[in-house]
């Protein structure tokens, strides 16, 4: 065996995670934690997916029982709210978990166990939401539970209550997320790559996670508030006692708006990275990409009262508001005609991915011209809760993030797997999905136009709504025949696909520089980069780093600007005590749900587990002190 095969051997051995049940249980690999990320993530999908095809059942034809009104607006609600809480937010993140660090040349994420703990919250969160769905116990008060309708008075039992603690277990693992990749951006970057070197990709993660840190905590009050008004008798939005039921959509939209561009941004990325690749060819404008991805940040925190525009606030401030609802339009603007550019100068290889892709400027574009229309409060006015928005915001994150995201998901199959997709069942899986998309949405532009209420469980025939509905109906089924041709070209792939090699693609970006898939230490040999896309480079490194150690989780941090080498680190190991941590937090939230006490004894075993969770052991005393005495 040669010096680099025993390098490689040793290298494996320290940063994979340990096998069988205790592996499951202790794994801090970040690409073990993306996978399951990504896995619950689509399996939340799923369930979304199966409760729209409920609920576009029931609204098949007018008049119609498959379901009552009470399991009605539970499987309402629980569809948005695993939509919007459960998938979109998360996915986003849990792609960037397994990518980022890849795509930085980096061997870690920054605070692993972190990371692990994030996923379990996030899962069991999850669980608990369903769980109570399953038991009768789903919330019904739609996935924005506006107030006065989610308070006391007029939402008893715990439906409510599961809802709102079920958004205190996503957002909390969202904002570690955030922390997490911010800092794996900043500070763990292969020397030389500079900010003006990070892929357009790494950008929106970036931007994104900054969007969370400050968005989040908004909905996490709000919530709050609201299971405090429940369980202990406050009255953040009880008018009767001085609060006020506005309160509550100010916080959620504060959130709320922002949060349709923690889905969108990331997509972007997904774009930048897929179009560049398959046009064979640099982004045209990075500058202009980061300095709109930024402006579309800045903006988004600017408009979340269009949400509000039906509401008694004074005329002048909703036409604040209407002017930024339509500036946002133009650094998407300044987005498209970049990505335009490329293509129109590149040399277009038509893969699956590039598909998704082109799919979003029609989609993306029919989204964002209604969304200048709900803008104008005189319309908004007009179509407010019909099913004119319901077509609007599916058509902005469907089309602006769903298919780039299923884009993304075929490019970096490979990488994950190491087996190639088929690209025959992916492309019947596009031109079904794009068909059965706008058969289900697009008539409902209609239907708001005629008047069509949003949240009905049923409807009568005069109106004439019949006709539109079946249609959507089945285009809704259309879509649903698609995705389960991608599980079956998932399942063969994984079953007896072609091997991937390193990058099938061709594309320049440093995760297609390791393995397919990759090593646990991500980078056998840490590079030295040279520019924004490496791998089309002549010499795509200036050479490697050296001096890390084999036999220990160590990596470099490098400086935030220049990614110039500053100091070595070594990264926890794989500890069961994440998991208890979660398992702890989770008895608090769910126990607080019943009894204001559980805050109070919740916070014994959750301190335990953390106490220990940060003690360090002797191997883990001596591997510091060994690393401060080495040059």
């Amino acid at each position: 065996m040669s010096i680099h095969d025993t390098r490689s051997a040793e290298l494996e051995a320290t940063w994979r995670d340990p096998p069988g049940l205790r592996g499951v249980l202790s794994a801090v690999n970040h690409k073990t934690i993306g996978r399951r990320f990504i896995v619950t993530a689509f399996s939340f999908f799923v369930a979304a997916g199966i409760l729209a095809g409920l609920m576009r059942l029931q609204l098949m034809h007018p008049g119609n029982t498959v379901l009552g009104p009470d399991r009605y607006a539970q499987i309402f609600t629980m569809h948005g709210t695993t939509m919007m809480f459960l998938f979109a937010v998360p996915v986003m993140q849990a792609v960037a978990v397994y990518v980022v660090p890849l795509m930085i040349g980096a061997r870690s994420i920054a605070f692993p166990r972190l990371n692990a703990y994030a996923f379990w919250i996030y899962l069991f969160g999850g669980v608990m939401l369903y769980g109570a769905f399953l038991l009768n116990v789903g919330p019904d008060a739609g996935w924005f539970a506006y107030v006065p309708l989610s308070g006391p008075a007029y939402s008893p039992g715990k439906r409510v209550d599961f809802w709102a603690q079920m958004i205190t277990f996503t957002e909390l693992s969202g904002l570690l997320e955030a922390v997490i990749q911010i800092t794996t951006i900043f500070k763990l970057r292969a020397p030389g790559m500079t900010l003006n070197r990070l892929p357009l990709y790494v950008w929106s993660v970036l931007v994104t996670n900054f969007m969370i840190l400050f968005a989040m905590p908004a909905v996490m009050l709000s919530s709050t508030a609201l299971i405090m008004d429940r369980l202990v008798g406050t009255h953040f939005y009880n008018p009767a006692e001085g609060g006020d039921v506005l309160l509550w959509q100010h916080l959620f939209w504060f959130f709320g708006h922002p949060e349709v561009y923690f889905i969108f941004v990331p997509a972007l990325g997904f774009m930048s990275t897929i179009i560049a690749t398959f046009s064979r060819r640099q982004i045209f404008g990075y500058t202009a990409m980061v300095v709109a991805l930024i402006a579309t940040a800045f903006l988004a925190f600017g408009l979340w009262v269009h949400h509000m525009f039906a509401t008694n606030l004074p005329e002048l401030g909703k036409s604040f508001f209407t002017a930024v609802s339509m500036m946002i339009a133009i650094p998407s603007a300044v987005q498209i005609f970049c990505w335009l550019a490329t293509l129109k100068t590149g040399r277009l290889v038509m893969e699956v991915p590039l598909h998704f892709v082109l799919a979003f400027f029609f989609i993306l574009v029919v989204g964002g011209l209604t969304g200048v229309m709900l803008a104008a409060v005189p319309l908004d006015l007009q179509v407010h809760d019909t099913y004119f928005v319901v077509a609007h915001f599916h058509y902005v994150l469907i089309g602006g993030a769903v298919f780039p995201l299923v884009g993304a998901f075929y490019y970096w199959f490979p990488k994950v797997t190491g087996r190639m997709l088929s690209g025959v069942l992916g492309r019947w899986h596009f031109w079904l999905f794009f068909a059965g998309f706008n058969l289900t949405f697009f008539p409902m532009h209609v239907l708001g136009l005629l008047g069509m209420p949003r949240r009905v469980y049923t409807y009568p025939a005069d109106p004439g709504w019949g006709a539109l509905n079946l249609l959507s109906t089945v285009g809704d089924w259309i879509t649903g025949v698609s995705f389960l041709l991608f599980a079956l070209n998932v399942w063969r792939a994984l079953a007896r696909g072609m091997p991937a090699g390193a990058n099938p693609w061709g594309a320049p970006t440093l995760e297609w520089a390791t393995s397919s898939p990759p090593h646990a230490a991500n980078f056998p040999r840490v590079p030295l980069v040279r520019g924004v896309a490496p791998l089309w480079l002549a010499e795509p490194y200036a050479g490697h780093v050296r001096g890390l150690a084999d036999t220990q989780r160590e990596v470099l941090a490098t400086t935030v600007l220049d990614a110039a080498p500053d100091h070595r680190m070594i990264m926890p190991t794989p500890t069961i005590w994440p998991f208890l941590s979660a398992v702890a937090t989770t008895m608090l939230f769910i126990g607080s749900i019943f009894t204001p006490w559980a805050v109070v004894w919740g916070t014994v075993p959750v301190a335990v587990a953390l106490v220990a969770w940060f003690w360090p052991t002797r191997a883990e005393t001596a591997e510091h002190l060994a690393l401060e005495k080495r040059p």
